[in-house]
């Protein structure tokens, strides 16, 4: 190659190769400020892409699994709350049935027994029918049994049974009617037996409820901190390090502005030519 020649400036072409390289860098660099990511999409890592992919999906998806639990949670504690309340109302049910069991009692007392015993009672079926969240309710007769999402894949849940506290149902007071009464002393006497029976299995119900309803909360919480996890996993292979590349920005712009004036000079060394020609 001539050593002077104005057709080929291998000056110039080295040169302008490495502003070049010097553009592309600051643009990834740029790039990498301005979206915060050092891998903004599969072209810039196409492998740690398609982890972080990967694992935002299964943070995504942990999205519904803590919507399924929550909304599981809020329907087994609607079923507890009224349980607490039905048990309550069995106590005041005893305490009126031993009352009416006296043999001493008049008339009057005996009718005024038994219609706050039947008031206690219609409440039970109140709050049986009103223990309704999102349209589950768990404490009816044929109550719904929840089963919440427990994974991101949708292959495990967390199951809490259905509690029948409904009056004369199959669960825990299949043993007092919705008709009851305490109208008699001999009524009055059997009821206090059938309300003892009542009350051991309600709180055997409640016990259920009270352990399915912690459970849910205890697996919401982990799920809640994996998916923390999993997001600061994925910001550890995607996100880019703002002061190193505010560093490196700072660099690439020095050395574009180094680039631009040894092209500057690169250009300028064939005009010593001209005079060889005047």
């Amino acid at each position: 190659m001539p050593m002077n020649s104005v057709n080929t400036n291998v000056g110039a072409m080295v040169a302008l190769q490495n502003l070049n390289a010097t553009q592309n860098d600051l643009a990834t660099t740029q790039n990498r400020i301005n979206t915060g990511l050092k891998v903004a999409s599969a072209k810039d890592n196409g492998a740690i892409w398609a982890i972080a992919q990967n694992q935002r999906a299964t943070s995504q998806s942990l999205n519904a699994v803590k919507d399924s639990l929550q909304r599981s949670s809020s329907t087994v504690d609607v079923a507890v709350a009224a349980g607490e309340t039905i048990s309550d109302l069995l106590l005041q049910m005893k305490q009126k049935a031993l009352a009416a069991s006296d043999t001493t009692l008049d008339t009057n007392s005996r009718v005024a027994l038994n219609d706050d015993f039947k008031s206690l009672r219609d409440q039970i079926t109140k709050a049986v029918n009103n223990a309704d969240f999102n349209g589950a309710n768990m404490i009816k007769s044929s109550g719904t049994t929840i089963m919440a999402l427990a994974n991101a894949d949708g292959t495990q849940l967390i199951t809490v049974a259905a509690q029948d506290l409904s009056l004369g149902g199959s669960g825990a007071l299949s043993g007092i009617a919705a008709t009851d009464s305490i109208g008699t002393q001999t009524l009055a006497f059997a009821m206090i037996s059938s309300v003892d029976t009542a009350i051991t299995q309600v709180s055997s119900a409640l016990s259920s409820l009270g352990t399915g309803s912690k459970s849910i909360q205890s697996h919401l919480t982990f799920v809640g901190k994996l998916q923390d996890t999993l997001d600061a996993g994925v910001g550890n292979l995607v996100d880019a390090d703002l002061a190193k590349e505010s560093a490196h920005l700072q660099a690439l712009q020095t050395k574009q502005q180094l680039g631009i004036q040894a092209l500057s000079i690169a250009n300028q060394a064939t005009s010593p030519l001209l005079t060889l020609f005047r």
